[in-house]
Parts: C-alpha cells; structure tokens; sequence
C-alpha cells in the first residue's frame, strides 16, 4: 500500500470513495477479520493442510507481485476495505510472523481457508475452525491489554470492525458432497446448526467487546465455476438449486442477524449482501469490464484452486482483470474491487 489514504464523501444515502492527498487517521480504529478463503491473508501457510495459496500463479498482481496466502491473483475484498478506510497496512495474519507488536494495533485477521460456520468442515481439511478463530482472537486482545493497557485496549475492540465471511466452505466442501452430512439432517437442519455457530460467535465476541458486526450473506454459490462443473450435469449455466438454497439460506440470516440485535443492547449488525453484487456482476459482466464469467483464470479455469492452481496449470490467462473469478472458487482482484465498495456502501452504519 502506498501513503495515499481513502476518504468518505457522504451525499445522502450515496458514498463516495475519493483518493486524498494527504494520509489521515483512519476511520475506525482497528479491523478484525474471521472466516474462510475468501478473505484467508495466510494464516492458512502456517498449518499443516494442503489448502494454501501461497505460491504462484496466486498473488502475481499483488503488491511486490508475490503469493502471500490470498486465494487471489492480487488484493481481497477485506484489503480494499482496509485502504477505503484509511489504513495504510492491511490487519496481518494472526499466525503469521508480521502479528507482533504495534502492528497488532490495527487488528488481525484469523480467517482459515475452508473453515465455515461448522467446525467440522475445517477439521476436515485440517483449517482453523471458527471457535479456534475466536480463541485466537481472546489470545489477540491479552496481546493488545499488555501493550497499550485495558483502557486503550478496551476503544480498540469496541471500536474496531468485525468481519465474519463464512458459509460456501460448508455446503460445497462439506453438506453437497458429504452423504454422511447430508443424508442425516435436511438443509434446513443443516441450516439451523451454522445459525445457532453464528449466534455464539457473535456472543462470545460481544462479550470480549464487539459492538460493529458485519456477516456477509452467501455468495451465488451455483455460479462459481467449480460449483456449474461439479454440479451442472454438463451445462454451463449456473446450478440454480444451489443459487435457491443460498438464497433461502440468505433469507433466513436476515432473520438471525434481526434476532441477534433485539438480543444484545448497543450491538450493531450488518448484513453485507455479497449475492446480489455478485451475481449482477455475472448476470451482466460487459457492464463491470469483464469478457469471461464461466472459467477462472488460473488453469482451465473450470475445478482449479489451492495446489490445483499452479504454475504448471495449463491455459492460465494473461488478463485476469477481464475474469469475475481467478481460480474455479475466487474471485479476481478485479471482481473484488466492486465487491468492496458494495460492501462499503452497505456497511456504512459500521463506520
């Protein structure tokens, strides 16, 4: 990241990102970032799991144009958030060597690739589940009290962003291919088990001093490129039966978020809607500056992702910035971008 810092132009209920000349203070005080690959920044390179990023072709657009554990050809979502709020380094990786220090003043980030809301989907490719997430996330703020003493602290974490993405890991690498899961508890069973994880996620971390929450809602899983070439008995549209139970799904959170602020006085609780963003930006992908919506970038673009996504991976293209996804489960740099500023906009009660 440059010097250059972001600032917020607020015309009614419209927000306007403008570059500024000078670097400030940022907006918030700190960003604390939980869930799975979609904004896993390395945390994932210090585990033993073969599910990583942290080698080319990923990260070939980011700054210094090297692999740092982002499932990405460049910057996440979260990392755009971070600049659009004025910070001028992105929260480190908790379990990474740079979570030391002043550096942790800014917040963390504890997201494991192909953890979910179940703990049981990242104990089966050896991720980080959610409840360790948190625990790591109560070793942060000792860290934190110890530096700076319980009345600074105290602002920090109260003041702070939470950012929670989670859910795609548990239905597509775990419920839709799991019988055993399946076959056991209905959808809406299955449903029921990641809101109830949610709900004590978010209580346990408004008891260590959250008060600004943002969930995101599933993506259109059905249109991800692994998902139509899994799932899409030979077609090469979206599989809508998956696209519906994210939508039921998505549903339903707005209950549970609802639920949670009538539950826990002073909490703030946002829902950030990355399905329909997402699924306009596939819907008409012209509009946004993107030629290719069916394949990822790296490889044939179809089941490609983690070590499947290499430098021997034949047919990777030149130009991801014309792809809404990078490998057959992310999105390019270029998609999450305008998956950013979306979620500014929605999040802006946050700030």
């Amino acid at each position: 990241m440059g010097s250059e810092s972001y600032c917020l132009a607020i015309f009614g209920t419209i927000v306007f990102v403008i570059l500024c000349l000078v670097e400030g203070q940022p907006l918030v005080p700190a960003l604390f970032i939980f869930g799975d690959s979609v904004v896993d920044v390395g945390n994932n390179n210090q585990i033993p799991t073969i599910i990583r990023a942290n080698f080319p072709p990923y990260g070939r657009d980011f700054i210094g144009r090297r692999p740092t554990g982002r499932f990405s050809n460049g910057k996440l979502t979260t990392d755009f958030t971070a600049e659009m709020l004025g910070f001028s380094a992105y929260p480190p990786a908790y379990l990474s060597r740079r979570a030391v220090g002043r550096n942790l003043l800014i917040g963390a980030n504890f997201a494991s690739a192909s953890s979910g809301y179940f703990d049981v989907t990242a104990n089966l490719y050896h991720s980080i589940p959610l409840s360790r997430q948190v625990e790591y996330y109560r070793d942060y703020q000792g860290k934190v009290v110890s530096m700076v003493g319980s009345a600074n602290a105290s602002s920090i974490f109260s003041g702070g962003i939470y950012l929670i993405s989670a859910g795609s890991s548990d239905f597509l690498q775990n419920y839709y291919i799991n019988p055993l899961l399946h076959n056991t508890y209905t959808i809406d069973q299955f449903f029921n088990i990641l809101f109830e994880n949610l709900a004590q996620f978010v209580e346990e971390v408004y008891g260590m001093g959250a008060r600004k929450i943002g969930v995101t809602t599933l993506p259109p899983m059905g249109c991800l490129p692994a998902a139509i070439t899994i799932f899409g008995s030979g077609s090469n549209q979206c599989v809508e039966r998956i696209n519906n139970d994210a939508i039921s799904f998505n549903t339903r959170l707005n209950i549970t978020i609802q639920n949670l602020i009538n539950r826990f006085s002073g909490l703030n609780l946002v829902v950030l809607d990355t399905y329909t963003t997402l699924r306009n930006i596939i819907s008409q992908p012209s509009t946004n500056g993107f030629s290719e919506v069916r394949r990822g970038c790296c490889g044939s673009g179809y089941l490609e992702t983690s070590v499947l996504c290499n430098l021997r991976a034949m047919g990777t293209c030149t130009n991801a910035s014309e792809y809404v996804f990078w490998d057959a489960y992310h999105p390019s740099e270029a998609a999450n971008k305008i998956l950013a500023n979306a979620l500014l906009n929605q999040g802006l009660s946050l700030i």
